[in-house]
């Protein structure tokens, strides 16, 4: 494709030392079976590995490949930056150790052409390339790995408030002046609480899942949610609207756990909530033997406890680096009205 000729789907990819998983998803996003004109712009957070060489060799080979400058490294200035060059009608955006449909965005923006939705995205499916990161996809498939967020789950087309990834009319986006970069983490569900108070509905199409590889060790892990946790405090701060019952449940674990280890009476209710929380681990762990080997079935509650504690933790320490999300948990306690 040359310079000058149309674009009808500019992709934005942001990266940052993803040499072990970016060659598949170049593959994955060259084979898109679209009737029109695609570019796709990496925008490369500084990376130490490959990636900037398999970036350029993409480059050489496809001339709808693009690759730009990120100096700040943050994925919302990544993403800020795509869309400032972006010259296509509809922009959707693809994580590079992501694993898009080969016609993921022929459905997106088929959907976003029926006009009643402004944001289309599918759900997010974890699929693991190494042991733990196997584990955890183990984890995320069960009820309490998905939590209340719909997007992580399969089945019918379905309203959400947040989306993983997505197409979107770039108008749409520039009219919203893109993502902010005062969230380099969750910075999906502020840009989605915008979208939202806006009137403009987002919608998940089954047939738009999206495989992601998640981090392959439990440190890794603890701190990917430790700063999910500490950004969805400010989300909810900022948008009281975009909070769930179910955000409340990691933070009141960490401190029932707390309350737990104190001789007091009032520890007793606290430790009976741990002991249901037990239970419900070691159940979820049972459910899982029949589709995984015992080893990987077994360690899926210490995954499980590595990102509500952490993420619980994170959501603490968010509400005290960004101040408590007052106005959304009096609007979960129905003291006002939404």
């Amino acid at each position: 494709m040359m310079v000058n000729e149309p674009v009808d789907v500019s992709v934005l990819i942001p990266t940052l030392d993803e040499a072990e998983h970016i060659e598949r998803t170049i593959d994955l996003l060259a084979g898109q079976h679209f009737e029109g004109g695609l570019e796709f712009i990496f925008i490369d957070g500084g990376s130490v590995d490959r990636t900037r060489e398999i970036l350029r060799a993409a480059a050489r080979r496809d001339p709808r490949v693009r690759v730009h400058e990120n100096p700040n490294r943050r994925t919302p200035d990544a993403l800020n930056i795509g869309l400032e060059h972006a010259r296509g009608e509809y922009v959707a955006r693809v994580d590079a150790h992501s694993l898009p449909p080969l016609d993921y965005l022929a459905r997106g923006v088929d959907r976003l052409r029926r006009g009643d939705v402004a944001w289309v995205s599918g759900p997010q499916l974890a699929s693991g390339s190494g042991k733990w990161s196997s584990r955890t996809a183990l984890a995320l498939s069960t009820r309490l790995g998905i939590g209340g967020a719909a997007f992580r789950a399969a089945g019918e087309e379905r309203r959400v408030d947040t989306g993983f990834l997505g197409v979107w009319r770039r108008r749409t986006l520039l009219d919203h002046r893109g993502w902010d970069v005062g969230w380099p983490i969750n910075q999906d569900s502020e840009l989605a609480a915008r979208f939202r108070a806006a009137g403009q509905e987002i919608v998940c199409v089954p047939e738009m899942a999206v495989m992601y590889v998640p981090r392959d060790s439990l440190r890794a892990l603890a701190r990917q949610y430790w700063r999910y946790g500490q950004y969805r405090a400010k989300t909810c701060r900022a948008h009281p609207q975009s909070m769930r019952r179910s955000h409340v449940l990691p933070p009141a674990l960490v401190v029932a756990a707390a309350v737990a280890l104190a001789p007091a009476h009032p520890a007793r209710p606290a430790r009976a909530g741990l002991v249901v929380y037990v239970v419900a681990l070691l159940a979820t762990a049972l459910s899982c033997l029949g589709r995984a080997r015992p080893r990987a079935a077994l360690s899926v509650p210490l995954i499980l406890v590595t990102m509500h504690f952490a993420w619980g933790a994170g959501f603490i320490l968010g509400s005290a680096r960004f101040g408590p999300p007052v106005a959304a948990l009096a609007s979960l306690a129905r003291l006002r009205r939404p």
